[in-house]
């Protein structure tokens, strides 16, 4: 049964919470310092689709300042990458002059013809900043520029994982340096009040449904809002845009997740569908 404690969160509505958040200089900052893995299952998740990728076009969504870039162009030099801020194109044009990159929304991919790339990549759960609407949006033009048996690599957040309904709450990173961890006790305490003013504002767009929510989360002090998907659910929505779901893997171990396994310990997936 479908829950509606307040009024549906439109497509604009989320676009401008979030572009809001995105928009923000130390946002931006925070993200031209980002390097590595997210976490394993990412790291997992690209060695799964490296060979079959290796050489051909790839197209990277939600690059960002370029985090992926870095694991990226060593699979295949016939990249390009999109954002759809103002303040991410520039940081990643800055850090990356040399690659190609263009400000473009998901959810409109008609600068690319169809079946262009072999692989894309939405990384760090970026399809999840969308409305149901969008998601399906995203899913369609990413299958229409897919090669056939191309491969679609995504990160979602799990509806049955820990991280969703988060509220504020006071986390501070332990350090042995007392200097490092009284700086970090003065950040983590300063900044409550502004995710509790985000959280309380935000928060009225929560709506729940089977296998599906729409949840303020916690990311950038509560100054987003995204969608929480089942496992079931997306492989659902994969198979309705035409793509069949080869392998999931979890965030926490980065190892492939059986159906009906129990996932509560699991904040998100990354999911390989290859276009049918």
């Amino acid at each position: 049964m479908d829950k509606h404690p307040q009024a549906f969160a439109s497509r604009e509505d989320l676009d401008s919470i979030n572009r809001r958040a995105w928009a923000q200089p130390s946002t931006v900052r925070l993200y031209e310092r980002l390097q590595g893995w997210t976490d394993p299952g990412e790291c997992a998740a690209v060695a799964y689709v490296s060979d079959a990728a290796r050489g051909q076009p790839i197209l990277d969504i939600g690059a960002g300042a370029g985090r992926t870039s870095e694991f990226l162009l060593p699979i295949s030099d016939r990249y390009v990458a999109i954002d759809y801020t103002d303040g991410m194109v520039r940081a990643f044009r800055k850090l990356h002059p040399q690659v190609r990159m263009e400000q473009m929304d998901a959810r409109d991919l008609s600068a690319f013809f169809d079946e262009q790339f072999a692989l894309v990549v939405f990384s760090f759960n970026g399809i999840d900043a969308v409305d149901r609407e969008g998601r399906t949006k995203v899913l369609r033009e990413v299958h229409r520029v897919l090669r056939p048996g191309g491969r679609f690599l995504f990160s979602a957040h799990n509806h049955e994982g820990p991280g969703r309904g988060e509220s504020p709450k006071v986390h501070i990173p332990f350090t042995w340096n007392p200097i490092k961890l009284g700086w970090r006790s003065v950040k983590a305490i300063g900044a409550l009040p502004r995710s509790w003013t985000n959280h309380h504002r935000n928060r009225q767009l929560n709506e729940s449904h089977d296998g599906w929510s729409i949840m303020n989360a916690g990311a950038h002090d509560f100054g987003i809002v995204v969608m929480y998907t089942a496992l079931a659910e997306q492989k659902r929505q994969l198979r309705e845009a035409g793509f069949e779901c080869e392998v999931v893997f979890d965030s926490k171990r980065g190892q492939p997740v059986a159906d009906g396994a129990d996932t509560r310990d699991v904040f998100w997936f990354h999911y390989v569908a290859r276009k049918i």
